[in-house]
């Protein structure tokens, strides 16, 4: 399940973050990246111990605990702090799965990545490449949203950045351990959720809302992890 989450950050939001973003001291990425990774891995990144990163990922998990979309969505029990890539000069990210189980900076806990999340904070148009592509059963899906956008999808896939060729292409990625392990489980609750917030908006009183409702969150209970 590839879902997109429009405006995330507000415009305001963004241009604050890209200004701090673009004059920060990046390192090489590959120095966070597995033996595999390495050798596919070619951009820049914040390091995690950047004022910067604490700053804005703070910034990043307020917006995502005040958005509805995100929680329907990803049914986060954890979030991994956010991280932040920047890509030029050709940086790419060649096709790979993320790490089953990342460690939180600090702390003696560990967090399954069932979700991978993108938050974009340049513009399409004033970078070449840079699509960050995504594989399932269906074939590749292509994204590059504008700025202040995410894309949440499982973190599972096979997936890869494209080169970028001109500009810089500015991001940040991080992963959620959600209730519902399983992505074919939280697509149905996610379909089943959109489905009640249309029947509440077009008849709110509707006995099938309070019905649907009940469904929902008794098939919640029962594939809940915890």
């Amino acid at each position: 399940m590839l879902i997109t989450i429009p405006d995330l950050l507000s415009p305001e939001q963004v241009v604050q973050c890209r200004q701090a973003l673009q004059t920060a001291d990046w390192e090489d990425g590959r120095l966070t990246a597995g033996h595999l990774a390495a050798h596919a891995k070619q951009n820049l990144q914040l390091p995690q111990s950047h004022p910067l990163t604490e700053q804005i990922g703070g910034l990043i998990l307020d917006a995502l605990a005040r958005s509805p979309q995100f929680m329907a969505a990803a049914l986060p029990l954890k979030v991994v702090p956010p991280r932040f890539n920047r890509y030029e000069g050709g940086g790419t990210y060649g096709t790979h799965v993320d790490t089953a189980i990342q460690s939180v900076p600090g702390t003696p806990h560990r967090i399954r990545t069932d979700v991978s999340a993108t938050l974009f904070f340049s513009e399409p148009d004033t970078y070449e490449g840079g699509e960050l592509v995504v594989q399932d059963t269906y074939g590749a899906h292509t994204v590059k949203l504008p700025a202040g956008a995410m894309v949440l999808y499982p973190g599972t896939s096979l997936h890869h950045v494209t080169p970028v060729t001109r500009g810089v292409r500015l991001a940040s990625f991080f992963w959620i351990q959600s209730l519902v392990r399983e992505d074919h489980l939280r697509a149905l609750l996610w379909e089943l959720d959109q489905s009640i917030q249309t029947v509440t908006q077009e008849t709110p009183a509707s006995p099938a809302v309070q019905k649907l409702s009940g469904v929902y969150h008794n098939l919640l209970r029962q594939w809940s992890n915890t």
